[in-house]
């Protein structure tokens, strides 16, 4: 529990205590992967989808009740000409998800994903992070523990994915506090900026980097200076996830600056965690290679909404049922391979 009375103290906390995964769980998955009906390894990376579920899940692999959770803010910085869009396309997106007409709604249908939508405080933007700080403590840790009431559901395996108009900016900035660079290195055409707001951009994270300079060796103070609102609530549902033992899978350039907060705090802290696609985002790549993480697909895609994650849980899905419902040789009357 916290000691100080500070907000963040309990958020440290849960990272101090975060579970590890069950190695018996697995052991008992790759003695089934052995025995089904298939040349050793011949279905590749979906073998280990189905241990890595396993190992989280502590049991026989299963993706029964996923759940996509996608979470909108809207950030101050947008003032300073950081998108192409408006900020109140946020709130009109968040409609258009409910109304069934979004893009992520069409892959959650296709493969039977639930999908639930928080909108957080649309109609109060972050402070703009060229001038002052995102959120204080206060607000920043709130929003985290908001972000792990999507376990209330029961998910068995959790997507996480974004809206917000500049979101990308809130991005860019976190990846160049924690892994270093300019604003030029990690500034993307996010909703399709042309050169000159590309400039503009990588400039506006440059401002930001300066003006947050002497508090940015804390990656919570991070999260909180430059971050927005869905930042802080995907990385607190990452984290509630691994205290719920549920896996998840991470969306593009945005969910992924969430899930660094997280890395930056302990490296264990994405375990459970599979990265969905790599974005066409300037610089997603590079924060996987950072992080050792490799994603499972590459669709050249951008759009966030949680739709990487989503077509990810439709592969990691066939991986489970793959594993659990296959026959074994002996079922089958398959002859095995001759050990000798």
């Amino acid at each position: 529990m916290s000691t100080t009375g500070l907000p963040f103290d309990d958020i440290r906390d849960l990272i101090a205590r975060m579970p590890g995964p069950d190695d018996a769980a697995v052991g008992v998955a790759r003695e089934r992967e052995a025995q089904l009906t298939k040349p050793a390894g011949s279905l590749g990376r979906l073998e280990e989808l189905s241990q890595w579920l396993a190992a989280w899940q502590g049991g026989v692999p299963h993706v029964d009740r996923p759940l996509v959770a996608v979470f909108a803010g809207n950030h101050g910085v947008t003032a300073k000409g950081v998108s192409p869009f408006p900020p109140e396309v946020t709130a009109q997106m968040v409609e258009n998800f409910a109304a069934g007409g979004a893009a992520i709604n069409q892959i959650c249908a296709t493969y039977d994903l639930g999908l639930k939508v928080y909108d957080l405080a649309l109609e109060l933007p972050t402070g703009d992070i060229t001038e002052e700080q995102a959120m204080d403590e206060r607000t920043c840790a709130g929003t985290m523990a908001f972000g792990m009431e999507v376990l209330m559901d029961s998910p068995d395996l959790l997507c996480i994915g974004e809206m917000g108009i500049g979101n990308t900016t809130i991005a860019a900035a976190i990846f160049a506090a924690l892994f270093g660079g300019e604003g030029a290195d990690w500034a993307g055409a996010g909703t399709g900026l042309d050169a000159e707001g590309l400039s503009r951009k990588a400039a506006v994270i440059d401002q930001a980097l300066a003006t947050h300079k002497d508090h940015l060796d804390d990656p919570l103070e991070v999260l909180r200076r430059l971050g927005g609102r869905e930042v802080a609530a995907m990385a607190g549902a990452i984290l509630g996830a691994r205290h719920q033992r549920v896996p998840v899978i991470v969306d593009g350039f945005v969910a992924t600056a969430a899930a660094a907060i997280l890395h930056a705090l302990d490296k264990r802290a994405l375990d459970h965690c599979l990265f969905g696609h790599v974005s066409a985002e300037q610089g997603h790549l590079h924060a996987l290679e950072a992080m050792g993480k490799v994603p499972l697909l590459a669709l050249g895609m951008r759009l966030g909404e949680g739709t990487g994650a989503a077509l990810a849980a439709g592969i990691v899905r066939a991986a489970a049922r793959c594993h659990r419902d296959m026959a074994t040789f002996a079922q089958a009357a398959v002859s095995n391979r001759d050990p000798g």
